[in-house]
């Protein structure tokens, strides 16, 4: 399936059943999931997210834009952000199985759509805007909604579509497509803008216009060509300017980072700090504005621990956390992670029910008549137990007093002991979910032969993936070995029985989990497939009885017990 976002900003952000309106427009489309509502009362403006196929999000957004015109007065609007219209911008953004170049393809087919129909004007800009001199945001808005009345008329202004007169209660609208933008505001100690904006300056890639003398009120200078020179500033990918949000009390460096590859958002933090402070000004925490991937919390979370020589290898809930304390994500108002990191709010809670149990209800759920989860499912959750048991040992040790120099080391061995456990616990779900997809397919008609045709297949097609997740059980819980072992050699000792533990746990997930491969292989009819799987599972098998042996053999031994 083509997933694309649309990231929709209004210029309305204090009454909120104006706000309401324009997200029921967007509700009204079958399909279309609306993931994020953010409005902001000092700028006037709501940031919306919403997810689908191209076809019913373009449809969306349309009928947002519409409602936001008809509901939203331009002449009236004002606010601390720049703006040129009720719908100000709308980017379309590549999510999954589609092309930046056909995401750019639905945005001009969006714009189009709003400048002939709503007869607004309308700009494209980034991927979907084919002249670069006009692709970026900041430079089409610039003038915003007042200076637009005579800038529309400049023939360099002519809108890609729509009427070449600027709406005076709508507006102009700017449409495209982009790659995923973090919005992200730092808080000063300050109430300046001013001095928020020196600093926005000092980060921002577009940097600053060259002055003599008093960098902000000096004579600016010019190149040969005339034109103005500028100073580049610390940050590529980065957008910055400073504003005072009368809301908190507070100046705000308001930051749009185009590419979190380049500048991730704890180096945008840091370096808002370090600037700050060389201008005798503390940074008292920050926001997000929409939503952020959940790769860029992990790594603020592993880059703050790993400034205090802190093991990484611990759980996303702990990364998370962490970044947001180290940034203070929270001091402006409370930062739900199921509510703003993209991919939890995309989950479906379907593929996780039974990891999200808790241990009582997991347990009275397989004590249950359901003949799932079974055998397979519980495989998986022991060897998810002794990774966690190996992840504990690292991480205690990476702490352990008088261990400093290894810490490194330690969390080198944690991180992947929580990638052993993440994959095992997704395999509790997944053989569940490969148990229900032999039944459903033992369910299908067979009254002729095409109907017999598609259940024969689609029962093997179902047997087949049943073979694999227990498979990939066994795999991954003998390569948890590794870590394990590693901790009995080299962890702390204190906790060695626990990493015995943990081996006994590997043992069981590989053993219990081979016993679902050879079952359902029994059904399936591709015998040369049936033969290798056998032969590899005999040999994980043979390997892991081997090194869950050794492995008791050093923990007794070290413990005294022979």
């Amino acid at each position: 399936m083509k997933l694309i976002e649309c990231v929709p900003n209004f210029s309305e952000g204090v009454n909120l059943d104006i706000i309401k309106q324009i997200t029921k427009a967007v509700e009204t489309v079958d399909g279309v999931r609306l993931l994020n509502v953010d409005p902001g009362k000092a700028t006037n403006r709501t940031v919306v997210t919403f997810v689908g196929e191209p076809e019913k999000v373009i449809e969306a957004a349309f009928r947002a834009i519409k409602k936001a015109g008809e509901l939203i007065d331009m002449s009236k609007q004002k606010g601390e952000h720049p703006r040129m219209g009720a719908t100000d911008v709308c980017p379309l953004i590549p999510i999954s199985n589609i092309t930046m170049e056909e995401t750019a393809e639905y945005a001009k087919q969006l714009a189009k759509r709003v400048g002939e129909e709503l007869q607004i004007p309308v700009y494209l800009y980034e991927a979907a805007q084919p002249n670069k001199s006009r692709s970026n945001l900041s430079v089409i808005r610039a003038g915003e909604y007042e200076g637009f009345f005579k800038k529309i008329k400049q023939p360099e202004w002519a809108p890609d579509f729509g009427p070449a007169e600027n709406d005076v209660k709508r507006g102009a609208t700017v449409i495209g497509a982009r790659d995923f933008l973090v919005a992200y505001n730092v808080n000063l100690n300050t109430t300046s803008v001013r001095r928020a904006n020196s600093i926005a300056f000092d980060v921002r890639e577009a940097g600053r216009t060259m002055r003599e003398g008093d960098p902000i009120n000096g004579k600016i200078i010019y190149d040969e060509n005339g034109k103005a020179k500028t100073i580049s500033g610390s940050l590529k990918a980065v957008k910055a300017i400073g504003w005072y949000i009368e809301e908190y009390g507070v100046a705000q460096i308001s930051m749009n980072l185009t590419n979190i590859n380049i500048t991730p958002v704890h180096k945008a933090f840091d370096e808002v700090c370090d600037k700050a402070a060389a201008r005798g000004i503390r940074v008292t925490g920050s926001e997000l504005v929409g939503l952020i991937p959940l790769k860029a919390m992990l790594d603020a979370g592993r880059y703050f621990l790993e400034k205090q020589q802190r093991s990484v290898g611990v759980s996303e809930k702990e990364l998370i956390k962490i970044a947001i304390k180290s940034m203070g994500l929270d001091e402006l108002s409370p930062f739900r992670s199921e509510e703003r990191i993209i991919e939890y709010l995309l989950k479906d809670e379907a593929d996780s029910k039974l990891i999200n149990m808790s241990l009582t209800d997991l347990a009275d759920e397989t004590a249950s008549e359901s003949p799932a989860p079974g055998g397979g499912s519980i495989s998986a959750a022991v060897g998810a137990l002794g990774a966690s048991l190996a992840t504990m040992v690292a991480n205690l040790s990476s702490h352990k007093k008088g261990w400093d120099n290894r810490w490194q080391e330690f969390s080198d061995w944690a991180q992947k002991g929580q990638q052993f456990k993440n994959d095992l616990l997704a395999l509790v779900d997944q053989d569940t979910t490969a148990f229900n997809q032999i039944m459903q397919a033992f369910s299908l008609p067979k009254s002729n032969d095409e109907e017999k045709a598609t259940r024969d297949k689609a029962i093997q097609d179902a047997t087949r993936y049943a073979i694999e997740i227990p498979f990939k059980v066994m795999e991954t819980a003998l390569n948890s070995m590794e870590v394990i072992k590693a901790m009995v050699l080299t962890g702390n000792p204190n906790s060695i029985t626990d990493a015995g533990v943990a081996a006994l746990c590997a043992r069981t997930a590989v053993l219990g989990a081979f016993m679902n491969v050879k079952i359902n292989a029994s059904g399936y009819k591709d015998k040369d497939y049936v033969i290798d799987i056998i032969y590899r599972g005999n040999e994980i098998e043979r390997k892991t009885i081997a090194l869950e042996a050794e492995i008791i053999e050093l923990v007794n031994g070290k413990i005294g017990v022979e």
